[in-house]
């Protein structure tokens, strides 16, 4: 939605009074390190500097709590049948557990919806759009977009949206807080703001391998196996996944905002991926960018099946296997091991079934029980009522 149409929605009515026209985060004021509030502090492991933060957004207890509750509310879609939580359960650490996630009006997602762990680190949004650089201007794309349709707002339902959130005390209460000074401080600006705060709160860092690093467990032999592995030249994981976020789009860790194509499609013998889904590509329209896209962080990576952009593979183990193979073959998918826009890192794997086996092992390592537990994460809904 362009911010001009929210500037001509804003000239009356109800919607004058209760929306700042735009959405945080064009420039973002610049990311700054740790912008934070008086009571806002970052609880992170040694060696994990906190995030940058937009200027125009720093961090406070009562902004993210006013997140969490935007984030699971459904009253923020067109029609009120689903949250941000609908794409994001916390069960599935902030992934979904489908290929394709359904949007408010029953239509598919594009791409498989991404664990929102962690994402405060990232320098870029999305599978492969390397122009959205903070969560605020991603919350772009799916509280507005409508091919297809994800929350489902629009010119049309905007005003009822935001009369439905006016309509409860809670939330004057709490924009209040949230946002002192401002004498209508519940604006879709500030929508966007605490969400985007919640989300860069969603931290893990507590994993099984993070408390072998600490000296406080021990690994098995095939996950010891494995972690070697992950880090060798034979393995190659850590060229892509080898940042504290098990990725390599964490702030600090490269200078670049790299995209891969690890030869999962070759539809056509030239490299061709399914369209829409082409990868950045589809932004810079330039041919060695068919089929690259992020390389997701792992953390938690066995509690967010299935994987690739278009969660085409089911399981761990196959992610693996194709990585192994140098490429997908078979079936609709073409020969990806030929694709001649392959990431040549992906050539130089060299692993066994059972070198296979260890990677999947120590990649359980990286699952966080107390993300998926924490009640400070959890739906606040759903706790008033008992579930």
């Amino acid at each position: 939605m362009k911010r001009s149409a929210l500037r001509a929605l804003a000239g009356g009515g109800l919607l004058s009074a209760l929306l700042a026209a735009g959405l945080p985060g064009d420039d973002a004021g610049g990311r700054q390190p740790a912008a934070a509030g008086a009571d806002w502090q970052w609880q992170l492991p040694p060696g994990v500097a906190p995030p940058p933060v937009p200027a125009d957004n720093p961090m406070s207890r009562a902004k993210f709590e006013l997140g969490r509750y935007l984030f699971y509310d459904k009253r923020l879609s067109g029609n009120g049948d689903i949250s941000c939580a609908s794409c994001h359960p916390q069960a599935r650490a902030f992934s979904d557990g489908v290929a394709l996630s359904i949007g408010a009006e029953g239509e598919r997602a594009l791409r498989n919806a991404q664990p929102l762990a962690n994402a405060a680190w990232r320098r870029s949004y999305t599978w492969a759009n390397y122009s959205l650089t903070t969560l605020e201007r991603q919350m772009d794309g799916p509280l507005f977009r409508t091919d297809p349709v994800e929350m489902g707002i629009n010119d049309g339902n905007l005003s009822t949206v935001l009369a439905r959130l006016a309509a409860d005390p809670h939330y004057q209460r709490e924009f209040a807080r949230a946002f002192p000074g401002q004498p209508r401080p519940l604006t879709l600006e500030n929508i966007v703001k605490a969400i985007a705060s919640f989300e860069r709160g969603i931290v893990s860092f507590d994993s099984r391998y993070d408390r072998y690093r600490a000296g406080q467990t021990e690994l098995s032999a095939a996950e010891s196996r494995g972690l070697r592995l992950f880090r060798s030249e034979q393995g190659q994981c850590y060229r892509c996944h080898g940042s504290a976020d098990f990725d390599d789009q964490m702030a600090g860790f490269s200078r670049d905002l790299p995209f891969h194509n690890i030869g999962l499609y070759n539809l056509d013998g030239k490299g061709g991926y399914p369209f829409p889904n082409r990868g950045a590509l589809e932004l810079s329209g330039k041919a060695a960018d068919m089929g690259r896209f992020r390389s997701p962080s792992l953390r938690n990576v066995a509690l967010t099946a299935p994987y690739m952009h278009d969660g085409s593979v089911a399981t761990l183990e196959d992610a693996v296997r194709i990585h192994a193979e140098h490429g997908r073959r078979g079936g609709k998918a073409g020969d990806g091991r030929l694709n001649p826009w392959k990431d040549a890192a992906i050539d130089r794997i060299r692993l066994n079934r059972r070198e296979q086996a260890d990677i999947v092992a120590f990649l359980k390592t990286l699952s966080d029980d107390k993300l998926i537990h924490n009640p400070r994460l959890a739906d606040p809904f759903a706790a008033k009522h008992g579930k």
